[in-house]
């Protein structure tokens, strides 16, 4: 569940947690943009465009025909209902709500919070909202999958196997992955999970500047190769000038669509600027980069470095710590990349490594499991047991 309104963030601090804190930094060289992610194509995204999150459908108008009547004269393109919560399917998306606002026009994301306790009836449940007609499915994974690994990925791996290979999956998560050592990112949006990444950029709640948020969300979320959409707050009544921005940078990045949390809590100023027309912002430069990890580094960014070089051919341990194991595989793959010999994951290393495809991984508690299924099985990583360094976003009650 997305944070509510009335849980004001005192975490105006945690904009310094990164710099202080972490191993992981952010490397100065800026790099053109490229991957898997830059190359797909706009067209199969029902996610692209512009977008609003519904949490009670009765408090976004109660019928479709209303919903479609504000949707189109703001420039709402696509909704994403709650669908289900842990195993529960939630009644109010039913098959006749998502058929009437698909022939009004819109399209239309069934969304789950997930904790991670009962993980196949979790992937049931989104199952069952899938087949209720959706065009999108978002998987809204927090603080409760911090260190499930083994859960995620049975997660994954049941729906993605009743879903099929081509259908729409998202993550919805934080926004500063760096925080958050021991979430699974690297399971959610690595092989078999979702395509599309809608990180949870509330920079008013974070209590950063909108530009300073973006930026910190944009490089450390461009490793996992996954088409970006950033998820952006119209709660806490934030300033229309801030929405605009926030647009902007959507606009500057070249991100195929923007959503907004939430219908109901928007008020009409934020209603104003999600519609207002909006350039990509003059003499503006994006920082392409990725962030840099070396020997001590810990974390899921870690683990996705070791997969990765294990998809390319080179040995080292997937534990999510950055040790000399690691460091080997990582100056031979620049060997023979021809790349400067750091022995560092930094931004150069990064563009190589993310031509590889990574290893397949079934996480598992102990890492013995039957043999059917693709994919190495493997014990959760090390860093799994990490704890988060900050929550940007203060977790909501429950």
């Amino acid at each position: 569940m997305m944070p509510r309104p009335e849980r004001r963030s005192s975490t105006r601090a945690l904009a310094a947690v990164c710099a202080a804190a972490l191993v992981v930094t952010l490397a100065v060289a800026a790099l053109a943009p490229r991957g898997r992610a830059a190359e797909s194509a706009a067209a199969s995204n029902p996610m692209a465009g512009d977008g609003m999150w519904i949490w009670y459908v009765s408090r976004a108008g109660g019928t479709a025909a209303r919903i479609a009547q504000k949707a189109r004269r703001n420039g709402i393109e696509v909704v994403f209902i709650k669908s289900a919560d842990a195993h529960n399917t939630w009644s109010q998306f039913s098959p006749q709500l998502v058929r009437d606002l698909q022939a009004r026009g819109l399209k239309v994301c069934a969304w789950q919070f997930v904790y991670g306790r009962g993980a196949k009836a979790e992937a049931d449940a989104a199952i069952r909202s899938v087949r209720r007609g959706a065009d999108c499915f978002v998987i809204d994974a927090e603080g409760h999958y911090e260190g499930r690994y083994a859960q995620a990925s049975t997660y994954t791996r049941r729906l993605r196997s009743a879903v099929g290979s081509a259908y729409p999956l998202a993550l919805a998560s934080f926004p500063y992955v760096d925080y958050h050592p021991a979430f699974p990112f690297s399971v959610f949006l690595g092989p078999g999970g979702a395509q599309y990444n809608l990180p949870q950029l509330y920079w008013k709640t974070i209590g950063a500047r909108v530009d300073e948020a973006f930026t910190h969300t944009w490089v450390f979320n461009r490793p996992y190769d996954r088409e970006i959409m950033p998820l952006g707050q119209v709660y806490l009544n934030p300033k229309p000038k801030q929405i605009r921005r926030f647009r902007r940078l959507v606009l500057a990045h070249d991100m195929e669509g923007v959503s907004w949390w939430s219908w109901q809590h928007a008020g009409r100023r934020q209603w104003k600027a999600v519609r207002a027309p909006v350039a990509e912002p003059s003499g503006y430069e994006r920082y392409d980069s990725y962030p840099t990890l070396r020997l001590g580094s810990q974390g899921d960014l870690v683990a996705w470095v070791q997969q990765l070089l294990r998809g390319g051919g080179y040995s080292t341990p997937v534990s999510g710590y950055f040790e000399a194991p690691t460091r080997s595989a990582l100056l031979a793959m620049q060997d023979d990349a021809g790349l400067q010999e750091t022995g560092n994951a930094d931004p150069a290393t990064w563009e190589r490594l993310l031509e590889f495809e990574p290893l397949a991984v079934r996480w598992t508690k102990k890492g013995a499991a039957p043999a059917s299924g693709a994919g190495a099985v493997l014990p959760e990583p090390r860093s799994a047991d990490l704890p988060a360094k900050g929550y940007e976003i203060p977790p909501g009650r429950r």
